[in-house]
């Protein structure tokens, strides 16, 4: 049975077949397999810290909502590129406890509810922005932005203890001392199909929510480009930046359609092969997209860039003469 790697959601599962497919084919393939896998993650993890860096490093930065959520969303994503790069290499070894194992889940779906709700306050702050100008500064104020990131995270993290509730189906004595029999993944914690149904009912809401406002933010700020009163640049930036959040949710979404490509991959090609196929989709669906609100606001804002692009040279002023200029 192979499964493939796909958003946060299920990663962990995935992350150990793919290690175990791995391991079969001889210790050349698993060293170039950490290699491959862990060198772009250092470098996404690098990227981003140095943004979460430069977000800290100006008033304006952290006196702006936008920026504000910004950092939120990157922290979050942050959090989850260095969390599925960890569950894939300690998937190598034994099987973990069950309580640790249950702690790095509710992590990742934790992380993973807090980002998604984060894009949906990025892109309506976005709306705001272009369809009410005069109204945003009242609407969109630092004290709000704080109250609305207190919200999402506290609603993320009930969402996630009803979650751990439905997996602690161990008495509490035995917790302590209780190994997985298999690698640590979301299958292997739930103990019965309402935990199972909790889960895939939240997520599909989830997606559909999000996916609902991104369109609705993108329809809207389309519509009100046709107006004299709008600024026409800000709205085609707005339009861009959305459809760019929209391409990140469909790539967290890949999951549906990307573990049945991968069971059919595995059966019609031989194993290295399809191994090979795994390891470049977890570097493109599960790494990549973490690191996308680095560069999409990173190297497009211009206030950000030529910060950010200091720090990511390490004080070196003639680096900003390099920066790649995004409209």
């Amino acid at each position: 049975k192979n499964h493939c790697l796909s958003s946060p959601l299920i990663s962990m599962q995935n992350n150990s077949n793919l290690t175990a497919a791995v391991l079969r084919n001889g210790l050349v393939e698993v060293t170039l397999y950490y290699v491959v896998t862990t060198l772009p993650c250092c470098l996404f993890l690098f990227i981003n810290v140095t943004m979460l860096f430069t977000l800290r490093s100006k008033a304006v930065f952290r006196e702006t909502s936008r920026y504000i959520l910004l950092f939120n969303l990157l922290f979050s994503d942050t959090v989850q590129l260095a969390h599925n790069q960890i569950m894939l290499l300690l998937s190598g070894g034994k099987p973990l406890v069950y309580p640790l194992c249950i702690a790095l889940t509710a992590l990742s779906f934790f992380s993973h509810n807090a980002s998604i709700l984060t894009l949906v306050l990025m892109c309506l702050e976005r709306y705001i922005a272009v369809c009410y100008p005069l109204r945003h500064a009242a609407i969109v104020t630092i004290k709000n932005t704080g109250e609305a990131v207190c919200v999402l995270w506290t609603f993320s993290l009930l969402i996630v203890l009803v979650e751990v509730v439905l997996m602690l189906n161990v008495p509490f004595k035995d917790l302590p001392n209780k190994q997985l029999r298999e690698f640590c993944g979301r299958e292997n914690l739930y103990p019965d199909q309402v935990a199972e149904m909790y889960h895939k009912v939240f997520t599909y809401f989830l997606f559909t929510y999000a996916g609902v406002t991104v369109t609705f933010s993108y329809i809207a700020i389309m519509l009100a480009a046709r107006s004299a009163s709008t600024d026409k640049a800000s709205a085609r930036k707005a339009r861009k930046t959305l459809l760019l959040h929209l391409m990140q949710l469909g790539l967290s979404m890949s999951a549906t359609v990307q573990t049945s490509l991968l069971i059919l991959i595995f059966q019609s090609i031989e194993r290295s092969a399809a191994t090979s196929v795994q390891v470049f989709l977890y570097i493109l669906l599960s790494l990549l997209p973490k690191c996308l609100s680095s560069l999409i606001y990173g190297l497009r804002d211009q206030t950000i860039r030529p910060v950010l692009m200091l720090n990511l040279s390490c004080g070196n002023p003639g680096f900003q003469g390099k920066e790649v200029v995004l409209q």
